[in-house]
């Protein structure tokens, strides 16, 4: 049996049971890493601790712990009373806020994890205390990144027009952007209009064990929560203004305000979403094997030597919307662009419209919890079952994997083809 079917047999495999029986899904991918990397691909250990996403868990660590601070200081109560006055109570106006806010950040040159790390703590905050559906806050967040991702001044926007002017081929920015903003305003329409009356997936509380996150807001805030709220203002520009590592920027101001509250701070890296860290942590461990491997080239390259261009440019939309959704979107839309360069070089398909297509599989699917935006919204959920709200995320990324494909490839490649 081929090494590529065994890694692709062990993926399966484990979804099945995270899914079915009650094990974490990270402790199967932390197993099958070693399993299928060691016996079946070749690699050393060392090779395949190269793969653990060490940015990604420093900045989980970093955003949760910060935001557990905040919340037990009673700073974040204060900002969302804030938003409520700014929508002057209408509640259900806050996931179009979020989206906009997004929207706007990553439009104007800020990474999409770092948007989503800054609005998703305080979105879910928005869910808990006005009974929104912590799915929707969380979706909308990232559709918002991602629906400004691809603007000329975004980092997504930019890598992708680089790698095409490095071909013959020419792409029209205002067609990439208005093509990523459009799907996803569309996708946001869907999910809000789907799923905003659909019930949350409570957890249990003891309200005799309930700890003192939940401060009332009354009067002015005081030192503590002013000095919070410096520190949050200081990780905005540090992380949107100077690209300084988020995680890191959180977890210095995290210490710092527990320092001034020690009493209060004792518990708050209980915050931190360990079960989620375990879970993101080895999905993508093993996904980056698989790509050291080789393996995802190898799907990749089969799907674009497969039958007419038209339906080769499905395939494709397919792959990287599948292997997104396990991996970083950055790395896959920088492999996928130079493979499908020849075959729009030796076909009739419309440039603009298969790279625009390309781009928004890889990037709306990032819904996933294994992938940076969807384990954060994840990690910060407030007040759900977390074993059923992972599953209704899990559905809701299988959904965009099922349709998304087919719809960017049946709005910007099918008509212009």
């Amino acid at each position: 049996m081929s090494p590529e079917v065994i890694s692709i047999g062990a993926l399966l495999v484990m979804f099945v049971i995270g899914t079915v029986l009650p094990i974490n899904l990270g402790v199967l991918a932390f197993v099958a890493t070693f399993a299928v990397g060691t016996a079946s691909l070749g690699l050393t250990e060392d090779e395949i601790f190269e793969g653990f996403p060490v940015k990604l868990f420093v900045t989980i660590v970093g955003v949760t712990y910060l935001f557990s601070v905040a919340r037990r200081n009673g700073t974040i109560d204060l900002l969302v009373a804030a938003g409520v006055r700014l929508v002057r109570g209408k509640v259900a106006l806050i996931p179009w806020v979020l989206f906009l806010v997004a929207a706007l950040l990553t439009a104007f040159g800020t990474f999409t994890p770092a948007a989503v790390a800054i609005l998703a703590p305080i979105g879910m905050n928005f869910a808990y205390r006005y009974k929104l559906n912590p799915l929707v806050v969380g979706m909308m967040v990232i559709s918002g990144g991602h629906a400004g991702a691809f603007s000329p001044l975004a980092v997504s926007g930019a890598l992708v027009l680089g790698l095409v002017d490095k071909t013959e081929l020419h792409v029209s920015p205002v067609a990439l952007f208005t093509a990523s903003f459009v799907i996803n305003l569309m996708l946001s329409l869907l999910t809000y209009a789907l799923l905003a009356k659909r019930p949350v997936p409570l957890a249990e509380r003891d309200d005799t064990t309930a700890d003192d996150e939940d401060l009332a807001v009354s009067g002015r805030p005081d030192w503590r929560q002013w000095l919070t709220l410096g520190c949050l203002l200081a990780l905005v520009v540090g992380a949107l203004g100077f690209h300084l590592e988020i995680g890191f920027l959180a977890l210095v101001a995290g210490a710092l305000l527990a320092l001034v509250d020690m009493k209060r701070q004792e518990k708050a890296v209980e915050g931190i979403s360990w079960s989620t860290l375990l879970l993101v942590a080895g999905m993508m461990t093993y996904i980056a094997m698989l790509e050291k491997a080789g393996i995802i080239e190898e799907i990749s390259e089969h799907a674009a030597g497969l039958g007419a261009p038209i339906a080769v440019a499905l395939l494709l939309c397919f792959t990287v919307a599948i292997t997104s959704a396990l991996a970083s979107s950055t790395a896959i839309l920088t492999a996928i662009i130079p493979i499908a360069v020849p075959l729009l070089l030796s076909s009739h398909l419309n440039a603009a419209g298969l790279i625009a297509a390309l781009a928004v599989s890889t990037t709306i699917v990032d819904t996933s919890p294994f992938s940076t935006n969807g384990a954060l919204v994840l990690a910060n959920a407030r007040g759900v079952d977390a074993r059923r709200f992972y599953r209704q995320v899990i559905s809701y990324t299988g959904g965009i994997v099922a349709l998304g494909p087919v719809v960017a490839w049946g709005a910007l490649v099918l008509p212009w083809s």
